[in-house]
């Protein structure tokens, strides 16, 4: 059904790009901002950026910092005496947070559409949306997908949405899909594992892992994301049903 992961910010509104310019951020830079923010800052800062009090990354409202430089040095040294720790990220990783931070503010969580109801979009997951052929939610379902329980704590509402509707607009790396054709032609799909200069690694269709060693392959390739686009499938009602239970299963095993 999707890739857990970073927003797509490709695209942005020529409001939302023109306001980022003014900081100079390109949106190669706000895109890797966006992974490291949800890698490592998420789970105490919520994604749409209000999980702590008296900040609202969303809506511009940084408590200790106004100027972007502040804000790195906060994100590289923390605020001795608080829940804010120091950060591992060099300076240039920590200005590609800031640049995400000021995409939130540009182009706010609110822009989503009007919450829904979570218990609907469970039976949606779990029915029309056949979502748990890929994916799993407390135990149950695929693991050819990423994990549906650690969706909610990482994507924002805005992003579950963009994703249910354009799987391929952003992949992250490890939610990628790949092809090889064997030596005797036999072709193999699955999600890419690993690679590197001599092999590759997949988890197929049957939920195997499988390892070859790129020598002895016909051919192989990147695919794009196998997830259907649900823009024609579910109504708009039903496309908020289906985020709200996503969001729901934040803090769930």
């Amino acid at each position: 059904m999707w890739r857990v992961g970073v927003t797509s910010l490709l695209v942005m509104t020529v409001w939302v790009a023109s306001t980022l310019a003014q900081h100079g951020y390109s949106t190669a830079e706000i895109v890797e901002g966006g992974r490291l923010f949800q890698a490592s800052c998420a789970r105490c800062h919520g994604p749409d950026g209000d999980g702590v009090a008296g900040l609202n990354f969303s809506r511009g409202q940084f408590r200790r910092a106004a100027g972007d430089d502040e804000i790195a040095r906060i994100i590289m040294v923390g605020i001795p005496g608080t829940g804010m720790p120091p950060g591992n990220f060099s300076e240039f990783d920590a200005g590609r947070i800031v640049a995400y931070l000021r995409s939130m503010a540009a182009a706010p969580a609110e822009n989503a559409g009007s919450p829904g109801n979570a218990a609907r979009g469970k039976a949606l997951v779990e029915g029309k949306g056949q979502c748990l052929t890929c994916h799993r939610v407390d135990g149950a379902g695929s693991q050819l997908g990423p994990d549906l329980n650690s969706v909610g704590p990482l994507r924002r509402t805005v992003d579950l949405r963009r994703s249910l509707l354009d799987p391929d607009a952003e992949i992250f790396d490890d939610n990628r899909f790949a092809r090889v054709v064997t030596r005797d032609g036999e072709a193999i799909t699955g999600r890419l594992l690993n690679q590197d200069s001599f092999s590759i690694q997949l988890f197929d269709m049957k939920e195997r892992l499988l390892s070859f060693t790129k020598s002895d392959l016909r051919d192989w390739a990147m695919l794009k994301s196998p997830m259907p686009s649900y823009r024609d499938k579910l109504s708009s009602e039903e496309l908020a049903d289906v985020v709200s239970y996503l969001r729901s299963l934040k803090g769930r095993p």
